[in-house]
């Protein structure tokens, strides 16, 4: 964290200016329409050999992202929950399989990533915060599908094995990825108006 964002009073920190909304908006939108095409052209065909598989969660990684990079370049109180809900409402409206419930997921996804910045207070947006936000909206994700979806009479072993991978998936795509790629983005210079563009070298 920079040092102006410590000597800033709470409400000019966390408040959220013009430039965070449009740009949280800009990145859930872009993530909106990859989700869509992951969706619909890219998702039914490589989850057929996990069909019915614990280890289904491997690849839904992709789908916690943007929780994890909205959180990470607003810098905000619900910035995480904002990207990724407003991502998969995106998303849902080029249609997909899962409907309504596509919304719900963000939901929780966001709220997972969201709940781990909340307990960093706000101030830390290193690589371990990353993985810990991504592993956050991981374990969220694994245990709403396990509660609500499809899954949810199978046994309970089967269901552990299944949150274990919604979680390794959450750290390593969304967690890893997430922050290489807003260490890419700050290196364009595009992150600017943020704190996340202006420091790279936090822990």
């Amino acid at each position: 964290m920079s040092r102006s964002e410590t000597s800033a009073s709470p409400r000019r920190r966390w408040g959220w200016r013009t430039v965070d909304i449009v740009v949280a908006s800009v990145l859930a939108a872009a993530f909106g329409v990859l989700f869509a095409a992951w969706n619909n052209l890219v998702y039914p065909t490589i989850s057929a050999p996990l069909a019915s598989s614990p280890a289904a969660p491997l690849i839904a990684g992709v789908w916690l992202m943007p929780a994890v990079v909205g959180g990470l370049v607003v810098r905000k109180p619900g910035a995480a929950l904002f990207t990724e809900v407003v991502a998969s409402t995106i998303s849902m409206f080029f249609g997909s399989a899962w409907g309504l419930a596509v919304f719900m997921s963000g939901v929780w996804q966001g709220l997972g990533a969201e709940l781990v910045f909340a307990l960093l207070f706000y101030r830390r947006w290193g690589f371990v915060p990353a993985i810990l936000a991504g592993a956050g909206a991981g374990l969220a994700m694994g245990l709403y599908e396990a509660t609500v979806s499809s899954i949810a009479p199978y046994a309970w072993d089967w269901k552990v094995v299944y949150v274990l991978c919604a979680v390794a998936t959450g750290t390593v795509v969304a967690g890893v990825l997430g922050y290489v790629l807003v260490r890419a983005l700050a290196r364009t210079g595009a992150l600017a108006p943020f704190a996340a563009g202006r420091t790279q070298g936090e822990i």
